[in-house]
C-alpha cells in the first residue's frame, strides 16, 4: 500500500510539472505571436532572433551583419509596454541607436549606409520596477518584391 502512494505522488508530480510548463510555453507563444503583428509585407522576418530571460540589469546581445541599401526592422517584445531597451552597436561598441533615446520604442526601421557589423543589445528598462522579463528580439528586412511572399 505504501509503494502506491509513492506513485501516486509522483504521477501527481509528474502531471502538475506537465501543465505549468505547458502554460508557460503557451505564453511565449503568446509573446511571440504579438511580436510578429509588427512584421508584414512587405517585411521579411529573418532567422537571426533572439529570445532570452532577463534579471535585473543582465545584458543579452547577438550579432548582425547589415547590407548597404537594404531597408530593416527590429522588433523588441516583452511582455509589458517599454519593458525592453535595445541598441544597435558597431563592432567597437560605438552606439548607433538606442530606444531609450525615442521613448524605449519597440519598433525601429533603417537603412544602412554601407555594409557593416553590428551588435544588438537588450536589457531590462531600468525605469521598470519588473526585475525579470522574457525578451525577443526580431530581425527583419524590406522586401523589394513585396508581392512575392
Amino acid at each position: 500500500m505504501r509503494m502506491n502512494k509513492k506513485c501516486f505522488l509522483v504521477l501527481i508530480v509528474l502531471l502538475i510539472s506537465m501543465f505549468l510548463s505547458s502554460g508557460i510555453t503557451s505564453q511565449e507563444d503568446e509573446l511571440l505571436d504579438n511580436c510578429l503583428t509588427s512584421y508584414g509585407s512587405p517585411f521579411i522576418v529573418t532567422d537571426q532572433s533572439l529570445k532570452t530571460f532577463l534579471t535585473g540589469s543582465e545584458v543579452a546581445e547577438f550579432r548582425a551583419t547589415f547590407f548597404k541599401g537594404t531597408v530593416y526592422r527590429v522588433v523588441s517584445c516583452g511582455f509589458e509596454s517599454d519593458l525592453i531597451e535595445f541598441s544597435l552597436l558597431d563592432t567597437e561598441r560605438n552606439i548607433l541607436f538606442s530606444s531609450a533615446d525615442h521613448a524605449n520604442a519597440n519598433i525601429w526601421d533603417f537603412q544602412m549606409e554601407g555594409s557593416i557589423e553590428c551588435i544588438i543589445e537588450a536589457k531590462l528598462n531600468p525605469e521598470k520596477t519588473t526585475s525579470s522579463g522574457m525578451v525577443f528580439m526580431i530581425l527583419g528586412f524590406k522586401s523589394s518584391h513585396p508581392d512575392a511572399y
